[in-house]
């Protein structure tokens, strides 16, 4: 005979489970070196960012240079600050990133990227409230190629009747 459930969780209950196979989710374990720090990779149109976060004062160095310095414009300073805005954690990890390619916008893009991998690998609590605000996710927008018979990518050469 059959009996009415009310929820999920009493079908859970109800359900055998199937054999080897785990009910709990898995935990996702802290990925730190030798120094204490947790390193990710952060992309964005044609910029690669490698970032080393670890525990400080909040001092962020790009290519060797403070984060004033090399990312000059408010709004690119913003882009960089906006993890550990979402998570609470300002002025509590020291960033050290290497960046290379694309322009000054993309590079601020593949910093925040790489900030929001490493802060999920050094807290792995941190991850869901990142991934709801979409920083874990690689935006894979890049510019089209230029096509041979074509002006760029898809303008056509200027028509002339004579």
């Amino acid at each position: 005979m059959a009996t009415e459930l009310s929820s999920f969780a009493e079908l859970k209950k109800a359900a055998p489970a199937a054999p080897g196979t785990q009910i709990a989710a898995a935990h996702r374990e802290k990925e730190i070196d030798a120094q204490g720090r947790a390193y990710a990779t952060g992309r964005r149109k044609n910029a690669v960012a490698r970032v080393w976060v670890k525990p400080g004062t909040g001092k962020i160095t790009i290519n060797g240079r403070d984060q004033k310095v090399y990312f000059a414009r408010p709004t690119q300073q913003m882009v960089i600050q906006q993890p550990f805005d979402v998570t609470q954690r300002r002025e509590q990890f020291d960033v050290i990133a290497t960046v290379s390619g694309g322009g000054l916008s993309g590079q601020a893009g593949a910093v925040r990227h790489g900030i929001s991998q490493a802060l999920a690998k050094y807290e792995p609590d941190l991850r869901s409230a990142m991934k709801q605000s979409g920083f874990l996710t690689r935006d894979s927008r890049v510019v089209e190629r230029k096509k041979y018979g074509r002006a760029g990518a898809r303008r056509r050469f200027q028509f002339s009747k004579r």
